[in-house]
């Protein structure tokens, strides 16, 4: 395993030269040109002032100059501060100054207004040919070849530093180590068995820790990498058409949409050997219907930014298990732990939250030790914050977040659970469930639900269903159907933001 994720484009461009690495829909480019880009960029950033250990941040939507930057700023010896694309210029003045960024990099209709919301004192790069004030132009940096050896780095030493999404208060920084994320990508290249030989079609986004490993995965490996700047349902199936693709990587509201698209009964999908999930919980009905009609498994995977990437899936060739998130990652840990008495591991197949410990584990949160004292454990075991349970064959399924259960009349009611249920409904094509608050029982809970094409609305039958299948306790109070749901940037459901729906 490589000590530094700086070495992984070198050993590409060795192994697999110029063979076709990347395919944007602005351009395609091989291994070898993608070091050299990187190089040239690490070569300029050094000119520029950029130390080994300064941080430097990635604000761009996904593109080719992201993935050349990204490398460049470790070539550098420097920290990568990826961030996502859609926070708000304010977000991003938040995030460079907690960060100390050196640098800021991306895309000029980010970084303009980042610069105006009062991000300074930094250098700023944009991409493209549009000119911003006090910025400058990416293309003048890469445009001259120069030899560059990647600066040699620890693997202990800091490689990222990812923010959370600060649905509490501010995000966190969290650190993450050359190690940590070597080893989650090299793990999961390992468990789902990604070779030279396949293609991968993804709009995850980079900045996300799902997307990360993506990308790194393909780079590898020698994977060809088929990157949208953002998912359509229609132009995924098309590209896993066009492309050959033996993989698609999203999260479960992707493959909703893929599922409910007029498109799908058209493309050939017959290349695909294996897809994966993760992100959220996605309903078992749900899974099937993407291994029906897909023509392939669906591995369900777990992850957090606070291990740099994966923890917890299933192996390609293993035994699968659907709706469990599988197994620890090789070299970590998972248990169950009380959700009151940490040091506590939970019996078999009850409920308690998800730890983890292993070399995935983040150094910390940056200048923040109260809450890495809060997260991680002296022996080392990280909270999850998600609540689940592990069978005799250390399965993990997940119940749901802490942060999202539902308290009805002294009652524990999780959204998922509820969630998995109506999804089977032959009208659903994606559904959240949310708590509302109530004079009588605190709380209750409430289905949002987007139909099918031309499927029509059956509240009755759907509340039917969930009376059939759930105690009386957990039965929703009501169905609301819905043009769209709140999604973050990598499509996953917003529960925080459907009381916005109420209008």
């Amino acid at each position: 395993m490589l000590d530094s994720l700086g070495n992984i484009l070198p050993r590409a461009a060795h192994l697999f030269g110029d063979r076709v690495a990347l395919v944007t829909d602005t351009r395609e480019l091989g291994f070898r040109r993608l070091d050299d880009l990187s190089s040239a960029l690490a070569h300029s950033l050094v000119g520029l002032g950029v130390a080994p250990g300064d941080r430097v941040t990635l604000y761009a939507p996904n593109c080719w100059e992201w993935i050349v930057s990204y490398y460049g700023v470790l070539k550098a010896g420097a920290i990568v501060n990826p961030v996502n694309a859609m926070l708000t210029p304010a977000e991003v003045a938040f995030v460079t100054r907690d960060c100390g960024a050196k640098a800021l990099i991306g895309s000029p209709d980010k970084v303009a207004p980042a610069l105006a919301a009062g991000v300074e004192g930094l250098t700023a790069i944009t991409f493209g040919d549009q000119s911003v004030a006090g910025a400058t132009p990416f293309e003048e940096l890469v445009a001259k070849p120069a030899a560059f050896d990647p600066v040699r780095v620890a693997p202990s030493a800091t490689s990222t530093i990812g923010y959370t999404s600060g649905t509490t208060g501010h995000p966190k920084g969290a650190m993450q180590s050359h190690r940590a994320v070597m080893t989650n990508v090299a793990m999961t290249a390992q468990m789902h068995l990604k070779t030279a030989g396949d293609v991968v079609v993804s709009a995850l986004p980079c900045p996300h820790v799902y997307g990360n490993i993506v990308f790194q995965t393909a780079m590898l490996c020698g994977m060809k990498l088929v990157m949208h700047p953002r998912f359509d349902a229609g132009e995924m199936l098309a590209g896993i058409e066009a492309h050959r693709a033996t993989l698609f990587e999203g999260v479960p509201t992707m493959y909703m949409y893929m599922l409910a698209s007029p498109d799908l009964a058209r493309r050939d999908l017959s290349s695909l050997t294996r897809c994966t999930v993760g992100g959220q919980t996605m309903p078992v009905a749900k899974m099937r219907e993407v291994e029906e009609r897909f023509g392939c498994p669906l591995i369900e995977l777990w992850g957090m930014t606070e291990i740099a990437g994966l923890g917890a899936t299933f192996p390609t060739y293993g035994r699968r298990k659907l709706g469990s998130i599988g197994i620890a990652l090789p070299y970590c840990e998972a248990r169950i732990a009380d959700v009151v008495d940490a040091a506590r591991t939970m019996p078999q197949g009850e409920v308690g939250e998800l730890m983890i410990r292993g070399p995935v584990v983040m150094q910390g949160y940056w200048g923040n030790d109260k809450a890495t004292r809060e997260t991680i454990e002296p022996d080392g075991w990280l909270h999850s914050g998600d609540l689940a349970s592990m069978d005799e064959d250390g399965a993990v399924f997940i119940v749901d977040r802490k942060k999202d259960m539902i308290n009805t009349s002294g009652f524990k009611v999780f959204p998922a659970e509820i969630e998995r249920v109506v999804a089977a409904h032959p009208s659903v094509a994606m559904v959240a469930v949310g708590g509302s608050p109530d004079d009588l029982k605190g709380e209750i809970a409430r289905a949002y639900v987007v139909l099918r094409p031309g499927a029509a609305p059956d509240a009755d039958g759907i509340l039917a269903l969930c009376r059939k299948e759930l105690a009386a306790y957990k039965v929703p109070r009501d169905v609301r159907f819905v043009a769209d749901l709140p999604k973050t940037s990598t499509g996953k459901i917003m529960r925080r933001e459907l009381k916005t729906l109420e209008g």
